[in-house]
């Protein structure tokens, strides 16, 4: 697929979420060195310049767009960004960077037709993130930067970073925003476009930051938002089924993560030899890693003495050196030994020593939604994640399989607009490590709720399961309130941090799946405290 494919410039897509779009424009340093037109122009091969100005800022919306940017107007698969150019001046755009296509259309505009441009005859996306990084002065340079991709847990193992630094100097980017020294900054996207990238790098350069893990995802890789940034250590934790509506097939799926261990994106590669595709991976000739792992492999680096717990785990890491150290975490679950063990070997991997990192990971008590126990009055546990994949499901499920005495009661659904191929593999997956699943509602968006159901359920045919088809998260939660009993242990995936359903035509409809838990709890100690009839 090609970069116009994948090109974001419509303004409705560019500036999804336009008030926290409008704060995230504020991440960038307090100092600019601002360039002229001339100078930006000399770093992208025949491009032309009309007019004469020097601009402080890039910009590729009109909610992104500050006084004095160069605002980048893109063509785009509805419309093309030059149509917001009014708007973008308006916001205080002094210049525009557009194709031949979008200078005609200001052209004919005559508010902006004078406005001074720099005109390319290629799409802008593709020298963007190189230019970003010049602009902003090469931030990442003056970074040890680690880059996370894989298909689950990059959020925590990016936090995972952050936590055994003890947030100190510490930068984290990701889906669930960005944190600078602990305290967090608003941002909208997993990985940010290349200008909010840079000028988040730069940012934190400014403020004395040392290491930045990120996220990366597919997405991310294809659309060049990570262009121009070379990750000192790019860790891949896995691959599972998903984004097929995006990549199209799972090889191109494979290949996009594949990028980010590539030299030009990684300075050296850090893999996961317990998933297959990082087998794969670390066996790619072209490729230049390390591997881990927390299954007995041989591997750089290893887990071994794994103890696992219901109230969290401990185990040694052993590192290519020579260098141990024995880490307790109050998280629990095999898979974040694993993220665990990626986050403190890539941070060994840029000058952060391992037993630097026990004290942090100990005190980590885990990412909001991510495998988060819910503190109840109640005979039963509860936890809530974030998993929406196949693979993560399976994975959640397992590791609380054995730490859990009584049944396992699973709330799962399926997002809309979203791969129609993973529904049954999620019926599957929580039908195969459950006694009880409720199939339910998980922003169905644009698609029939019960269509969704229906596909996520046929995947639970044939198994052991009991299996409940219920319309209506909250409801959903109440059915598995209701049947959970001593010793069982309520699992609630889906949602984890988010607080809200996404309905028909992006109607958004609050909802916490923590709240519904505990007015469920409610309901249920109401009804039992009331006598029956026939008892009065």
């Amino acid at each position: 697929m090609s970069i116009e494919d994948f090109a974001v410039s419509d303004e409705s897509d560019a500036a999804a979420g336009e008030s926290a779009a409008a704060v995230e424009a504020g991440n960038r340093p307090r100092l600019v060195t601002p360039r002229t037109l001339e100078e930006i122009a000399a770093h992208i091969p025949g491009a032309r310049v009309h007019g004469s100005t020097s601009v402080t800022g890039i910009a590729l919306s009109t909610a992104m767009t500050q006084p004095g940017d160069l605002f980048f107007a893109q063509p785009g698969a509805r419309t093309h960004g030059a149509n917001f150019v009014v708007a973008a001046v308006a916001a205080g755009a002094a210049a525009v960077l557009t194709d031949e296509a979008g200078a005609a259309l200001i052209d004919g505009a005559s508010d902006v037709a004078s406005l001074p441009r720099i005109v390319v005859d290629q799409h802008p996306r593709r020298f963007l993130g190189s230019l970003a990084a010049w602009f902003y002065g090469r931030p990442a340079e003056s970074l040890k930067t680690i880059g996370i991709t894989g298909t689950q847990g990059k959020t925590s193992t990016t936090y995972l970073v952050d936590a055994a630094r003890r947030s100190i100097r510490s930068g984290v980017i990701g889906s669930m925003g960005t944190r600078i020294d602990g305290v967090a900054v608003p941002s909208t996207l997993t990985t940010p476009e290349a200008p909010q990238m840079h000028a988040l790098l730069a940012l934190m350069r400014e403020r004395g930051v040392e290491v930045v893990s990120s996220e990366v995802s597919s997405h991310a890789i294809t659309m060049n938002r990570v262009d121009g940034l070379r990750f000192d250590v790019g860790v891949f934790l896995n691959l599972g089924h998903d984004h097929r509506d995006f990549h199209g097939t799972q090889e191109a799926y494979f290949l996009a993560k594949r990028e980010l261990l590539t030299s030009t994106m990684s300075g050296i590669g850090l893999v996961n030899i317990d998933d297959g595709a990082g087998r794969r991976l670390h066996a790619d000739p072209e490729l230049q890693t390390q591997s881990f792992s927390v299954t007995g492999r041989p591997a750089d680096w290893r887990a071994v003495d794994i103890e696992l717990g219901l109230k969290g785990s401990s185990f040694t890491v052993v590192g290519p050196d020579g260098q141990t150290a024995r880490f307790t975490t109050p998280i629990v679950g095999e898979f974040n030994v694993s993220n665990i063990l990626a986050a403190v070997a890539a941070l060994d991997l840029v000058g952060h020593p391992l037993d630097a990192s026990v004290e942090g990971i100990a005190a980590f008590t885990g990412v909001e939604g991510r495998v988060q126990f819910v503190p109840v009055d109640a005979e039963f546990q509860v936890v809530i994640d974030a998993g929406h994949k196949p693979e993560a499901i399976n994975a959640l499920l397992c590791a609380l399989r054995p730490l859990t005495p009584g049944r396992i009661i699973t709330v799962i659904g399926s997002n809309g607009n979203r791969d129609v191929h993973k529904r049954p593999l999620m019926g599957r997956f929580a039908a195969m490590a459950s006694d009880i699943v409720i199939v339910t509602d998980d922003n169905p968006a644009d698609e029939d709720p019960a269509t969704i159901r229906r596909a996520v359920v046929r995947g639970t045919r044939g198994s052991r399961a009991e299996v409940f088809d219920v319309g209506g998260r909250a409801e959903a939660i109440h059915k598995a309130v209701e049947l959970a009993g001593e010793g069982d242990l309520l699992a609630i995936v889906g949602k984890g941090d988010e607080r809200h359903q996404i309905m028909r035509d992006g109607v958004i409809v609050p909802h916490s799946d923590p709240d519904e838990v505990e007015w469920a709890l409610q309901r249920r100690r109401d009804q039992n405290a009331t006598p029956p009839a026939s008892d009065r």
